[in-house]
């Protein structure tokens, strides 16, 4: 009786300490599964009043047994017999109820009786059992499949991303995201890898083959003919414009002990010649000059491909371009450019980025809505995916658990847990009070009844 009151006392300290939001240990500080909130306090309140009404009916029944007691020695009658009996079981039941069920969180009166404090002491081995349960009872192959597949992941994510409002959001998040991922990454780190990276595929891959083959089919086609074309016609308008140049380039290179008249002379027989050639090649399609510009261009883009000097030559000329400083640097400003692309277009709601992944966000979701091939392979990914992940870190996952409840202290999660569970376990101290109570009538009444 007088071990029931100071529990009833303790508690009322503990949860003052809970409206605190803390939880003292043995050490001075408060740690624990999490601080109490409002909402543990107000759990917590409602056990102390289940305990009340618990010891209430304790001492309520041992006043009965008094009075019975009292009675019976009176000459009461013999119904004074039956209710003595029947509180003198009543009170046996609620004690050993409430030693039950003290013993789960402490030690009862104090007393540190073997078997008592339940849960602060097998705090440890009580995560170690949880972890072990979860692992495998919810983190199985078996069981991930068959909750992933009764889900219908593909359909349903099909049906919600076929609507326009959520192809939308799905859009805007991606962008958003794509933008972070793009702020976050420095420029002259991502510049430096995408330069390496390109110098090196350059590098290892042979370039003099599949120049050879492109400017093979290039003159077959005739595709070479538009640029000749070009450059005979600048050429042309270029000699007609500088022709005092053409002329004094030619006297200028003329031996110095000729005439000066012969020297102008031979200039413009040279620039004339010049002229007349170019025009020629400009005007006539099959002018010689032509004929050989394409027999050269054909013998050069068989070299290419088969001639082991020349393909020697051009990997060496491009060895040498792409270790002047000018093409690294064109190589390393090439992703500012593209980063700022990709930035001003997912930024904007209209741009065709953002246009063409709502599109085909929303043609994704209509197909996965409606192709059940479809749907199976999605669900077969996600089911893949995250067996993959609870075979693979299952361990990790379970030791989690185990290595969080064994950080927690032992008092304040004994405490938590009676918050949670406490008054429905304050039924079982009633119980047995009415119980014991019955029990105990049941068995004085077949004791008279058999001459006891």
């Amino acid at each position: 009786m007088q071990g029931t009151n100071t529990e009833e006392t303790a508690e009322a300290g503990r949860e003052q300490h809970a409206r605190d939001g803390r939880s003292p240990n043995a050490g001075g500080g408060f740690a624990g599964p999490g601080a109490f909130s409002e909402a543990d306090a107000e759990k917590q309140r409602g056990v102390r009043r289940m305990k009340l009404t618990a010891t209430g009916l304790l001492l309520f029944v041992a006043v009965v047994y008094v009075l019975a007691k009292w009675a019976q020695n009176t000459g009461a009658g013999a119904w004074a017999g039956y209710v003595a009996a029947a509180a003198e079981a009543g009170m046996v039941g609620a004690l050993a109820d409430w030693f039950a069920v003290t013993a789960l969180f402490r030690h009862p009166l104090g007393i540190p009786i073997p078997h008592t404090a339940i849960i602060p002491k097998k705090k440890d081995q009580l995560g170690v059992s949880l972890g072990e349960f979860v692992g495998e009872n919810f983190l199985s192959r078996t069981v991930v499949r068959q909750r992933l597949r009764a889900v219908g992941i593909g359909s349903r994510l099909g049906t919600w991303l076929a609507e326009p409002e959520h192809a939308d959001r799905v859009t805007a998040e991606l962008a958003t995201a794509l933008r972070g991922a793009l702020t976050v990454l420095r420029d002259s780190d991502v510049q430096a890898v995408v330069g390496e990276a390109i110098t090196r595929r350059a590098d290892a891959q042979e370039i003099a083959p599949g120049i050879g083959k492109m400017l093979e089919k290039v003159v077959t086609d005739g595709g070479h003919k538009r640029v000749v074309d070009l450059v005979c016609v600048r050429a042309h308008d270029w000699l007609v414009v500088h022709a005092d140049s053409v002329m004094d380039a030619v006297e200028g290179g003329a031996p110095g002990w000729t005439p000066r008249f012969v020297d102008k002379k031979v200039g413009e027989r040279v620039y004339k010649e010049l002229l007349r050639f170019v025009t020629e090649m400009r005007d006539m399609p099959g002018h010689p000059a032509r004929g050989a510009l394409d027999r050269f261009l054909t013998d050069f883009a068989s070299d290419l491909q088969s001639d082991t000097d020349t393909r020697a030559r051009v990997e060496h000329l491009k060895r040498e371009v792409l270790a002047r400083g000018e093409v690294q640097d064109l190589i390393a400003s090439a992703w500012s450019a593209v980063r700022q692309m990709i930035v001003a277009a997912a930024e904007d709601e209209r741009s065709e980025l953002r246009l063409r992944v709502r599109a085909a966000l929303l043609s994704l979701g209509q197909r996965m809505a409606t192709d059940a091939r479809l749907q199976e392979k999605v669900d077969g990914w996600v089911e893949g995916a995250a067996v993959y992940v609870v075979t693979t870190y299952r361990d990790e996952i379970t030791s989690l658990i185990t290595d969080t409840v064994a950080g927690w202290d032992a008092e304040h999660t004994s405490k938590k847990i009676e918050a949670h569970i406490g008054r429905d376990l304050q039924f079982i101290r009633i119980n047995g009070t009415v119980v014991g109570s019955l029990a105990g009538l049941l068995i004085y009444t077949v004791s008279r009844a058999l001459g006891g």
